[in-house]
């Protein structure tokens, strides 16, 4: 069946709306490991996809997979040793204080109930968020998205802040200067909500604030931040769904990398590549106190296949050292787009770390003014070439470097080879 039939097929039983990928969408029919393959056999090296943290179809988690479908499969209103033995072991990984699990099935439900626990535990309505940012797609989490477009109206009780990013500071201003500026934004919003009665349940981000672009922080900001939320009664929510699960090769979350530690963290698409499990991790004393009011359970959050998946990742993680190999295939690949961006002037900023970065794509490198429109080409070049990328940020011009965990240095020189060829042309 051709392209445009199967096309012409999705609209009519999905809706014309339904987003896809590319200028020419791609028909995939296989993956294994970084590569994806469409129904005639072209492969494609896979840049972009968080999901498959270790690799499309690993045989580990596929097997993990099958083997408890074949045995077990219940939901948590039953005691099971494995459900529980995965849950002691992912909490392991985090701090002492954030030291109990709530499972559920997408990152969206797991935003949406940090939400409602944050609410809870505070008994605060207001919301703090990012300018730039997408945590889900439920009634509550569209009504504080701010980087897609929503019939929900932008909540009253909520704000949004914008986020500092060294590269774009006015010509003149120090680190700590900007890290002042930005950090007064957030103290406005809470005044700004207290000024209105509200009081402030949470401040809901993503540390490396992957929908902005990746920003190069000032030193010290999400400290900051985080210290301001807590003095004015609020919780810290952070969101790992792209941050966590070792992506940027220096520690397994995203938010260690700061001194901040939050009291709520809420994880998803990588948690069992590509099978649909999330969670939530907190303080045991609030996961009680919440639930002693509100009688929560997700039928298949948490069910033994979802735990085997979650266990299998893990494995997988520390077996094959993916910590490891995102800090140094991430390094190389650092130094490969640094290599490019001294040959082709669009490039106007090359930033991230592990295996997540950020290039942005300007037409006047003193100006800085978004190539978008460029951005775009790129990514549909790269895409005809065999390599699968995306674009971010709030005009589209930063090219979206994210790939599975198991990338290697000759994966790395494929990609710098491809994308230097298309800028080339460009």
């Amino acid at each position: 069946m051709s392209e445009l039939d199967l096309l012409q097929r999705r609209h009519r039983a999905m809706g014309d709306q339904s987003p896809l990928f590319y200028d020419q969408p791609l028909q995939l029919v296989k993956g294994h490991g970084v590569w994806l393959f469409d129904e005639s056999g072209k492969r494609y090296l896979d840049v972009y996809n968080n999901v498959p943290c270790v690799g499309h179809c690993h045989p580990r988690v596929v097997e993990a997979m099958a083997s408890q479908a074949a045995t077990l499969n219940i939901h948590t209103r039953y005691l099971n040793d494995r459900i529980v033995s995965y849950a002691e072991r992912l909490t392991a990984t985090f701090a002492p204080s954030l030291d109990c699990v709530m499972f559920t099935c997408t990152g969206s439900e797991a935003n949406e109930l940090a939400l409602r626990m944050a609410r809870f535990c505070t008994g605060g309505n207001g919301v703090i968020v990012s300018s730039y940012n997408y945590h889900g797609n439920t009634t509550s989490l569209a009504e504080v998205t701010t980087a897609l477009p929503s019939s929900e109206s932008f909540s009253p009780v909520a704000r949004a802040v914008p986020i500092p990013c060294l590269y774009r500071a006015p010509a003149g201003t120090s680190a700590a200067e900007l890290a002042d500026q930005y950090v007064a934004r957030v103290a406005a919003a809470i005044d700004s909500l207290k000024a209105e009665g509200v009081q402030l349940a949470a401040m809901l981000i993503d540390t490396l604030f992957a929908n902005e672009g990746l920003p190069r922080l000032p030193a010290g900001y999400v400290e900051r931040i985080a210290a301001l939320v807590h003095e004015a009664g609020g919780l810290l929510i952070v969101d790992e769904v792209q941050a966590g699960f070792g992506r940027t090769g220096e520690h397994m979350w995203g938010h260690q990398a700061h001194g901040a530690v939050p009291d709520i963290v809420t994880l998803g698409k990588p948690m069992g590549n590509g099978f649909p499990l999330a969670g939530l991790v907190a303080s045991r004393e609030r996961v009680e106190a919440f639930g002693g009011r509100n009688l929560y359970f997700n039928t298949f959050g948490g069910s033994p296949v979802a735990a085997a998946v979650g266990s299998a990742v893990l494995d997988v993680i520390e077996d094959e050292q993916l910590l490891r190999n995102a800090r140094e295939v991430g390094a190389h690949l650092a130094n490969g787009l640094e290599t490019l961006a001294g040959r082709h002037s669009i490039i106007g900023d090359v930033r991230g770390k592990g295996l997540f970065f950020a290039v942005e794509l300007v037409r006047d490198r003193h100006a800085k003014t978004p190539a978008g429109a460029e951005a775009r080409r790129v990514v549909n070049q790269m895409r005809q070439r065999g390599v699968l990328i995306s674009k971010i940020g709030q005009d589209d011009n930063l090219l979206k470097i994210r790939p599975p965990l198991v990338f290697s240095r000759a994966d790395a020189d494929l990609f710098i080879d491809t994308l230097d060829s298309v800028l080339r042309e460009l």
